[in-house]
């Protein structure tokens, strides 16, 4: 890719890790310096910024994206998940946290903490039950008045 091509690849990009990348590359580039020094310059790692060097002669501009990670498996199979999402689906209540724990303990004899509960319900499309004031509904005249902000 010439140095005008880098520029603007360089102006539209939205990504700034990537956007970083290419600053590396511009300047190896275009100023004919050696990796190691533009790395000192920019403030990297001199292994880093040859990394990515090297991964944009291999790659081009792919080889400056982040590639996926797979992270660490679920303890749930697709098909045990498939089920608990129908059954969460099916309610009109809705769900807490601590249901749905329960909820897949009782299906897959696997208990998650109820933080990581909250990350497996937004990871699968679902947000978690906001309570309502209920409270104010059912409080009493005297009641309100005393709660009343004054």
């Amino acid at each position: 890719m010439n140095s005008d091509a880098l520029d603007m690849a360089y102006r539209i990009e939205h990504d700034a890790f990537v956007k970083e990348r290419l600053l590396l590359i511009i300047r190896v580039s275009s100023d004919n310096q050696h990796v190691e020094l533009v790395a000192s310059e920019l403030h990297k790692l001199r292994a880093r910024a040859c990394k990515w060097y090297k991964r944009y002669n291999d790659e081009g501009m792919r080889g400056l994206m982040d590639k996926p990670r797979s992270g660490r498996p679920s303890f749930m199979d697709e098909e045990e998940i498939v089920i608990i999402k129908q059954e969460l689906s099916s309610s009109n209540t809705g769900w807490d946290t601590k249901e749905v724990m329960d909820l897949i303990q009782k299906k897959t004899d696997i208990k998650y903490h109820k933080d990581h509960i909250g990350r497996l319900l937004y990871q699968w499309g679902f947000s978690l039950k906001v309570p309502e004031k209920k409270f104010v509904k059912r409080a009493s005249e005297k009641e309100i008045e005393y709660f009343k902000k004054g």
